[in-house]
């Protein structure tokens, strides 16, 4: 099994590299994840149940597997009673019988009952032709023939259908499960769920019903009679590259994939349905995908310390060393590694009056409220790598040959997993939501316009959207985040206990695309906020020698009679005061916005020259203030069409910030946005032009982390952080 020791960086990064390793073909072909019950990392789950990474079984494993099963058939002989083999289930274990094969085929067609949408069967798109009548209904006639047109309250396939990733990555857990060699199970079982695999044969399996107490009962019910050839159950297949998957029953799936079906013997159909596999399949996609939002979100806080001009103080070793819990100190490192040559972070020495003399909550407590979840993620992980490399179901026949009852399948070590992922998922979105706030609000975001609007702030409101619409995705965030512990004693109270794992680990996973949503909303706004800095600078670039060419102009007076450094400090000066001014008026359309920061000036000016004769004075602070306004909107309407042509706000970003601007917008293509690239075309030569929204923008980074292509330049940042680190260790 995988050895899970250190911190969550360490956790993160080396799963990543094991599971790129495994979905990157070579020249010789992807080796096989041969498992034997105890080697099965989380990294390989993913790659097999997302990437159909290649997937055997261990020789030696397989070969031992008929010794259980003889221990087992030797107690059968003795007339031992065992559960499950020759008596009822459950609540009705008070039964017995001799029919023992008969007993395992009962119990999975009873465990068959749930909610299942099944599409018209056959080759092509399964989602093309409607859903099929349940077998053996009559035409609707009458009143009830209105009804059987009605639009569907949701899409009845995928909302009563799991994924099929959550089965590839069940069905791989289940036979490490088994081939530990104690569930009594011939390798012929183990053999045809290798099958399903292998010919890509995915068992359709309801999405609802579990209740994860005897294991998930009823899911793996699907898998076991999908590997018996029953006709009434269906299933994906087809090939996968050439986008020809189809849905059709288990029978026919069977056949064409060249897959013989299993008659199962005694126990067989109890050791394939009694056991965690659901549970941990699922809980094992959820830990990969918070491991990566976890990294990102720290990559968006050191992006929002740039973009908010903060501070890297707040990430100081120090704090660290006087509070030293592992993911506060971790995190810190990271953010600090982060922000490395960044222009936009600086360090506040509190000289600036007009400011907080420190960075907000969101930003400077990051590491203190990211740390915890980081500490919860590494423990997530370790009991769920734990969970994906045990044996779950009941009885298990020991070393010894004897037959052994007891709770396995008993998932309460994945619910525990889930609840803390899913309440570090809130937490993490609690953050980057105030920092996105506090980003497109002009009253904390260092002199960012209202919204982060390049256009006039009375015409445009581009991301108020996304300030709502943040809001409401950490709402519901915050309600995903209660517990399920809504435990209600099932089946004639036999399992007064039950983990719930299946639907924590499903909530978890809704809020894990949540999270996704808020993530990708934020992305995009900082890039944005980037995008502005870059475009002020390059402004504040152009306008300072123009500007000061104006002073030796309106002031030749003092050019005379002032020395060098007076002229000098009173440029500096007045040149500090429109820009402060400049930068305080960003709620201002930019004409009114440039005249009222001149008309501010005034003061200082009369300030800066007491002995001046008044009526030079009052001429050249008239002149002044009627000259400086057009200059200053006029570089700065050149520079904001400038940049919307050839901007790139990459030399003033760390090294993290850098990799991921680029990759929002080089790779996914998402610009720069201002009101023009939103308007609906006018005119025959623009009907055709393709109109993004702010959401369709937002979606391209959402579907790159969906896709896991976001987590690409996110890791190598990490890894970048772990190679500048191994640098500075050896140079000591």
């Amino acid at each position: 099994m995988e050895t899970v020791r250190g911190h969550h960086s360490s956790i993160a990064l080396s799963s990543w590299k094991s599971f790129i390793k495994r979905i990157t073909p070579s020249d010789a072909g992807s080796a096989a994840a041969n498992v034997n019950g105890c080697n099965l990392d989380i990294a390989t789950v993913i790659a097999i149940a997302r990437h159909g990474a290649a997937v055997g079984v261990d020789s030696e494993s397989l070969s031992k597997l008929n010794e259980s099963r003889i221990a087992l058939e030797d107690s059968l002989d003795k007339g031992m009673i065992i559960y499950g083999v020759n008596t009822g289930f459950g609540g009705s274990a008070d039964t017995r019988t001799d029919q023992v094969e008969d007993l395992q085929s009962s119990l999975i067609r009873m465990l068959q009952y749930g909610v299942l949408a099944t599409p018209v069967l056959g080759h092509g798109s399964p989602f093309a032709n409607g859903v099929n009548s349940a077998h053996g209904s009559h035409p609707p006639q009458g009143l009830t023939a209105m009804f059987s047109s009605a639009l569907p309250m949701e899409d009845p396939i995928t909302s009563t259908c799991m994924p099929e990733p959550w089965v590839r990555a069940a069905i791989v857990i289940r036979i490490n499960s088994l081939v530990h060699g104690h569930s009594a199970v011939r390798p012929e079982v183990v053999e045809r769920l290798l099958d399903l695999l292998q010919k890509d044969v995915i068992p359709r399996i309801p999405l609802h019903g579990s209740i994860s107490a005897s294991g998930d009962l009823s899911p793996l019910s699907y898998i076991g009679g999908v590997i018996q050839g029953e006709a009434n159950l269906t299933v994906w297949t087809g090939d996968r590259k050439s986008q020809h998957r189809y849905v059709t029953t288990a029978s026919r799936a069977l056949a064409e994939a060249n897959i013989t079906p299993i008659k199962l013997a005694a126990k067989e159909g109890l050791s394939i349905v009694n056991g965690t596999a659901l549970s941990a399949a699922v809980g094992a996609l959820a830990i990969h995908d918070a491991h990566g939002l976890a990294v990102l979100s720290q990559l968006l806080t050191a992006m929002s310390v740039e973009a908010l001009c903060g501070t890297s103080e707040s990430f100081d070793p120090f704090f660290g060393q006087v509070r030293p819990h592992p993911g506060q100190v971790e995190s810190a490192h990271n953010i600090y590694r982060f922000l490395g040559g960044s222009k936009l972070a600086s360090f506040n020495d509190g000289s600036a009056t007009d400011s907080l003399r420190q960075d907000r909550y969101s930003i400077r407590t990051a590491s203190q409220w990211i740390g915890p979840i980081l500490e919860d993620l590494v423990l997530a992980h370790k009991q769920v790598t734990t969970e994906c490399n045990s044996v779950t179901d009941n009885p298990l026949i020991n070393p010894e040959g004897r037959a052994l009852h007891g709770g396995n399948f008993q998932a309460k070590a994945i619910t525990s997993a889930m609840e803390k992922t899913r309440h570090g998922i809130e937490g993490i979105g609690r953050m980057l939501f105030a920092q996105c706030t506090e980003l497109i609000n002009p009253a904390t975001n260092h002199g960012l316009p209202p919204n982060l609007v390049p256009d006039e702030p009375s015409q445009s409101f581009l991301m108020k959207g996304v300030d709502i619409m943040v809001a409401a995705l950490q709402s519901e965030l915050g309600f995903l985040a209660n517990p399920v512990n809504h435990v209600q004693t099932a089946e004639m109270g036999n399992q007064a206990l039950n983990s719930l794992a299946l639907i924590s680990a499903r909530y978890t996973h809704t809020a894990l695309e949540i999270l996704s949503k808020l993530a990708s909303a934020y992305l995009l706004t900082l890039c944005q906020a980037f995008d502005l800095r870059a475009m002020h600078e390059r402004f504040l670039e152009q306008l300072h020698p123009r500007f000061q060419d104006l002073i030796d102009e309106v002031f030749p007076w003092m050019v005379k009679s002032a020395t060098d450094a007076q002229r000098k400090d009173f440029g500096l000066a007045l040149w500090n005061r429109l820009i402060r001014k400049i930068d305080r008026l960003t709620t201002s359309d930019s004409k009114e916005r440039f005249r009222l920061a001149a008309n501010f000036c005034q003061a200082m000016i009369l300030d800066s020259a007491p002995d001046a004769d008044p009526t030079k004075l009052l001429g050249s602070i008239r002149l002044f203030t009627s000259r400086c306004p057009p200059l200053v909107y006029e570089i700065y309407m050149s520079n904001r069409e400038h940049y919307f042509e050839h901007g790139d706000a990459t030399p003033l970003l760390g090294l993290a910030s850098k990799r991921m601007y680029t990759f929002v917008r080089d790779h996914l293509g998402v610009p720069f946005i201002s009101i023009e690239h939103l308007q609906t075309p006018r005119g025959p030569e623009e009907v055709m032009r393709e109109v993004p929204t702010i959401g369709s923008l937002i979606t391209k980074i959402y579907t790159s982390a969906r896709s896991g292509q976001l987590y690409v330049p996110v890791m190598e940042c990490l890894e970048e952080v772990a190679t500048r680190d191994k640098v500075s260790m050896f140079e000591r």
